[in-house]
């Protein structure tokens, strides 16, 4: 028995999502029906299951790092050994000759570690239905269809069950059969050197049962994997970042276990005129000098279209924002946020002959800004 979180490529500390999902990446790439007549894979699938069969329970999982820390299961440390006639176990991994450890302590660990009930036990369990993963897709949307909302249909690439056989693996007509190796129990007992410690069952793989004729749609996975279109309605309103759950839609779940959820990802596309902050949208507009001074009345185009009168108050500064109430973004529980017009006073970079001298007979009527700002 090697180390089983190096099995499957994780730190001691991985949470138990980063152990199941470490676990799903190795069984897919080494399962059996997808490596057919590879010895090596075959093992390799061996392997990681019992490590997952381990640390995926909690129990399990601190049973085995209790015996991790004795040495029981660490590379050179002895442990459990080849001897005469079979596995043996060797006392003095737990310090001179054994007397520092009670063989029936022992036998208790072994036992909640691998389901059995201690030295005599070892008659393990099936493994437990689990629910499928979340996947995630991108969808990008412009800058109007967001604030309009929209449906879209959205491609999933992901294993699904299988239409032909319903997930059972078995050809149509056929259903499979209790494993005669594990009698439907998912492991089988290992002697070490006095005891009986479950491992995966190397017929079934676990599963309990085994299919004698596969389905010919799937090769006996009861998964295939299929690239469905599903609408998605994009409310009005809705933010670049935002997600949208749709429940059941991601990977099938394993051994009867529940489908994974699907989470659409929404990203919105920047626009030349808008920009969007939470609900409230901005909108720079520019003004000439005489506009920004004597004060105005201007057209302006509103997000979602059309456009609005706005009175530009005279003596606005470079930089002022004027709000429109309720030209804004829709609000997902209903009404609009606000529209705020940002001035933009143009200074002009070239006048003529004539412009230059009434800004020259104008400046001389206005008084000194400096000397009331800085004395």
């Amino acid at each position: 028995m090697g180390d089983f979180y190096q099995t499957l490529g994780v730190p001691k500390n991985a949470s138990q999502d980063d152990v199941k999902k470490a676990f799903r990446k190795l069984a897919r790439e080494h399962h059996p029906d997808k490596n057919p007549g590879d010895k090596r894979a075959e093992e390799k699938f061996k392997e990681i299951s019992e490590a997952y069969e381990t640390l995926s329970d909690a129990d399990k999982r601190k049973h085995y790092d209790e015996l991790s820390r004795l040495g029981a299961f660490g590379p050179g440390a002895g442990g459990f050994r080849p001897g005469a006639g079979g596995q043996g176990f060797d006392p003095g991994m737990f310090g001179q000759g054994g007397a520092q450890f009670d063989m029936g302590d022992l036998g208790d660990i072994l036992g909640n570690l691998f389901g059995g009930g201690g030295a005599a036990g070892g008659r393990g369990r099936r493994k437990a239905a689990e629910r499928g993963d979340d996947l995630q897709v991108n969808v990008t949307l412009s800058f109007d269809d967001s604030l309009k909302g929209v449906t879209v249909r959205v491609p999933v690439d992901k294993p699904d069950t299988c239409d032909t056989c319903h997930g059972s693996g078995a050809k149509a007509g056929t259903t499979p059969k209790v494993c005669p190796q594990c009698q439907g129990r998912g492991s089988i007992a290992r002697n070490l050197g006095g005891f009986a410690m479950p491992q995966t069952c190397p017929q079934c793989h676990g599963a309990g049962t085994i299919i004698e004729q596969p389905c010919v749609a799937c090769s006996g996975s009861g998964v295939q994997h299929k690239t469905k279109r599903y609408a998605v309605k994009i409310p009005a309103g809705v933010k670049d970042g935002s997600k949208i759950r749709i429940k059941g839609k991601g990977e099938a779940g394993l051994r009867g276990g529940p489908a994974g959820d699907l989470f659409v990802k929404i990203s919105v596309e920047s626009d030349e005129l808008f920009e969007r902050r939470g609900d409230d949208v901005v909108l720079e507009v520019p003004v000439t000098i005489s506009e920004a001074a004597l004060g105005t009345s201007v057209r302006i185009p509103v997000p979602g279209g059309g456009r609005v009168a706005l009175k530009v108050p005279a003596g606005s500064q470079d930089g002022r924002t004027l709000r429109v109430r309720g030209k804004g973004a829709p609000r997902l529980k209903g009404g609009h946020g606000d529209l705020h017009v940002r001035l933009q006073v143009q200074v002009p970079v070239k006048l003529t002959k004539e412009q230059k001298q009434l800004f020259e007979k104008l400046g001389a009527t206005l008084p000194d800004p400096r000397a009331a700002a800085l004395g």
